[in-house]
C-alpha cells in the first residue's frame, strides 16, 4: 500500500466522513419541521370532539387518500424528530451532561409513542372504520385522537426543557435564550390542562390545536440553530 493509499484510507471524506453524518442529523430539527408543515397542511382539519356522523364520514371516507398520504409523510418525519433527540443527546454528551441527554431520548420516545398512535388511529379511520357504519366507534376513536394530541403536551414539555436546560448548563445558549426555553416549556405544559368542552381551551381548540403545537417547532428550530453552530465534535459519534 502506497503513502498516498494509506493517507486516503485515513481521511474519509464525503459519505464516510463523520462530519458529515454530524452536521446532516443536525439539521433534522429543521427538516421535522419543514416536513411536518407538509403533511398537516395534506391532512386538513380533523373534526372537532363530537363532531355529527356525517361530518365525520365526510372527513375520513371522502378525504381517504389525502389522509393516508400525509400519514405517510408525518410517519416517515417521526424519523427525524428522533435523530433531532439524538443529535441533541450526542451533544449534550460531549458537553459533559448526560442526564439531560437521556431525558432528550426518554421524552421524544414518549412523544413518538403517541403521535404513533395518533398516526395509526387516523390511518385506521381512514381505511375502513369511517365508511363501516359503525359511528359510535368512529366517534370515539375521532375523540382519542384529540384526547392524545393533548396528553402529548407532557413529553413536548419535557423534550424542551431538556434542550434548555442541558445546553444552558453545557453554557451553550445565554441566559436570554435560557428564559425562552423555560417560556415555552410553560406554555407547551399548560397544552395538556386543555379540556374545556369547547372553546379556545378545549381539545380541539386554538390553543391545543395551533399555539402549544407552533411553540414548540420554534423551540426545535432554535435548538437545531444551536447545534449547527457548535463546532464538530471531538469523538466521532456517528
Amino acid at each position: 500500500m502506497t503513502a498516498s493509499t494509506t493517507a486516503m484510507a485515513s481521511s474519509p471524506s464525503g459519505y464516510n466522513a463523520p462530519a458529515f453524518w454530524e452536521r446532516l442529523w443536525r439539521t433534522s430539527g429543521i427538516q421535522f419541521v419543514v416536513l411536518f408543515i407538509i403533511a398537516y397542511i395534506i391532512y386538513g382539519y380533523q373534526p372537532q370532539v363530537g363532531a355529527p356522523a356525517n361530518a365525520l364520514v365526510a372527513f375520513y371516507d371522502g378525504h381517504r387518500t389525502r389522509i393516508l398520504i400525509a400519514v405517510f409523510f408525518f410517519g416517515l418525519n417521526l424519523l427525524n424528530l428522533l435523530w433531532f433527540a439524538a443529535a441533541l443527546r450526542a451533544t449534550l454528551a460531549e458537553a459533559g451532561q448526560d442526564g439531560w441527554g437521556a431525558a432528550a431520548t426518554a421524552s421524544s420516545a414518549v412523544f413518538g409513542a403517541l403521535f404513533l398512535l395518533a398516526l395509526t388511529v387516523g390511518a385506521a379511520l381512514a381505511y375502513s372504520i369511517a365508511d363501516s357504519g359503525n359511528t359510535a366507534l368512529t366517534s370515539g376513536l375521532n375523540d382519542l385522537a384529540w384526547a392524545g394530541i393533548v396528553l402529548s403536551s407532557f413529553p413536548r414539555a419535557m423534550l424542551i426543557m431538556a434542550g434548555a436546560f442541558g445546553l444552558w448548563r453545557a453554557r451553550l445558549i445565554s441566559n436570554g435564550l435560557f428564559a425562552v426555553g423555560v417560556a415555552a416549556l410553560v406554555l407547551v405544559l399548560l397544552g395538556g390542562s386543555t379540556w374545556l368542552r369547547g372553546g379556545f381551551w378545549a381539545p380541539d381548540g386554538a390553543y391545543s390545536r395551533l399555539v402549544s403545537p407552533i411553540i414548540g417547532l420554534v423551540w426545535i428550530v432554535v435548538v437545531s440553530r444551536v447545534l449547527l453552530t457548535r463546532g464538530p465534535a471531538s469523538r466521532a459519534g456517528w
